[in-house]
């Protein structure tokens, strides 16, 4: 009897995972191993939404989801039409997993527990007899002729050699461009990667004096870059984060990077109005309005952010809203719809690192992930040059990719 052919795949994340469990199933004759360098399998499962896992994003057409990737779009539009969100959530239901959909269209497990998700996926990795090595390194891979040679180190530094007839390399990001260095032997091109999906930096006291303040609607705007994004801004003790600032440091990854992360935003607390707009607007609510500014808001913002928005424009909060000048009410309206603040760094969102760059995608197939250099080897997940924004984006770009190369591999061992 010939020996079963051996995939292995390097990493245990969320692609990783489900290209191995998936490849497992669809070819009970393939030998699966997941090789992980750290100790905790399914890491950003784990953190992602807030411990909840924001699984993937309702949409009616894949059309629908394409402008949510910066990087990577041509590349989703092709591996979404084989394995989309509804056949995510199928996928996960099939298993006991329901998910559930969200007003602004993210979906999660009905539990609101990211462990309902890795218990899922460890499960299926038991039934298919997925064998899984944590704290395991691979120094580095080599094309042989019969299948590829792997130098591994564990963390007592002891060495071996593991050969595979195929492999999926599911890594996740790399911050530099150093993180790709144990794939010098395979001359993969790699596309320099720099951060995605962070928060800004802004020197402002006051406005860290405002921290775990949320406004639910907001437009920020990068004027330089002429982008902006809508949606909630979170102020921390460092600056402005939220899924407005979010999206936006993910279009904007590699032209800030340019920058030194040092530039300018503008930020519309009032979306729903330009300048001029709101100051015909507040005139009216001049007259109708009898009460102290402080006292009365006219828009869905806190008092502590509304009374900081008084004191940046020069406004006394005890004054009435009927002794307010055009001049007063126009300065107003200028804070509340363009407030400019001067960027200075950023800081990574949660645990939650994304990176813009990876193995340049003009390398992979996307309709099978197989490397157009050599045969027998796969790319997954974040290690590709595709990112998305926040959302659940990342994770169904996981999903898509994970599962096409497992039924691309498991097609392929199957002919052998």
């Amino acid at each position: 009897m010939s020996r079963k052919k051996k995939l292995i795949v390097i990493g245990g994340g969320a692609s990783g995972f489900f290209c191995a469990v998936n490849a497992a199933r669809f070819n009970p004759n393939l030998q699966v191993i997941i090789l992980e360098k750290s100790a905790q399998l399914l890491s950003k499962v784990r953190i992602s939404g807030g411990g909840r896992c924001n699984v993937t994003h309702s949409i009616e057409e894949i059309g629908d989801m394409l402008d949510a990737y910066p990087r990577g779009k041509n590349f989703m539009r092709k591996t979404l039409h084989v394995f989309s969100p509804k056949d995510t959530e199928a996928w996960f239901n099939e298993r006991g997993v329901k998910l559930k959909v969200e007003a602004d269209g993210r979906m999660f497990p009905t539990t609101d527990r990211s462990q309902s998700i890795i218990d899922c996926l460890l499960q299926e990795a038991d039934r298919y007899k997925v064998d899984i090595r944590i704290r395991v390194d691979v120094a580095s891979i080599e094309k042989k002729r019969d299948g590829f040679l792997l130098q591994l180190k564990n963390q007592q530094g002891d060495h071996e050699e593991m050969h595979a007839d195929l492999v999926c390399i599911a890594a996740g990001g790399q911050p530099k461009l150093s993180g790709f260095q144990w794939l010098q032997n395979l001359n993969v091109a790699v596309e320099t990667p720099v951060p995605s999906l962070f928060t800004f930096n802004i020197p402002d006291k006051k406005l860290h004096g405002l921290m775990g303040v949320v406004a639910k609607e907001t437009m920020v705007k990068i004027p330089l870059l002429k982008l902006q994004e809508t949606g909630p801004v979170l102020i921390t003790h460092w600056g402005l984060s939220g899924p407005a600032v979010l999206k936006l440091s993910s279009r904007a990854a590699r032209d800030l990077h340019q920058l030194e992360y040092s530039f300018e935003v503008l930020v519309n607390w009032t979306p729903s109005f330009h300048e001029s707009s709101l100051l015909e607007m507040l005139k009216q609510y001049r007259l109708a309005t009898k009460q102290k500014l402080g006292n009365k808001n006219p828009f869905e913002l806190t008092a502590r952010l509304w009374d900081y928005l008084l004191e940046r424009s020069g406004i006394d909060k005890d004054a009435n809203w009927t002794d307010l000048s055009n001049a007063a009410l126009a300065t107003l309206s200028k804070c509340l719809t363009a407030d400019r603040y001067k960027v200075q760094g950023k800081t990574t969102f949660k645990e939650e690192f994304v990176t813009a760059g990876g193995i340049k995608l003009e390398e992979i197939d996307p309709l099978s992930m197989e490397s157009k250099k050599i045969q027998g080897l796969y790319f997954t997940g974040e290690i590709l040059n595709v990112d998305g924004i926040t959302g659940g984006y990342n994770f169904q770009h996981a999903w898509s990719s994970g599962f096409i190369a497992a039924k691309s591999m498991a097609a392929i061992a199957q002919g052998w």
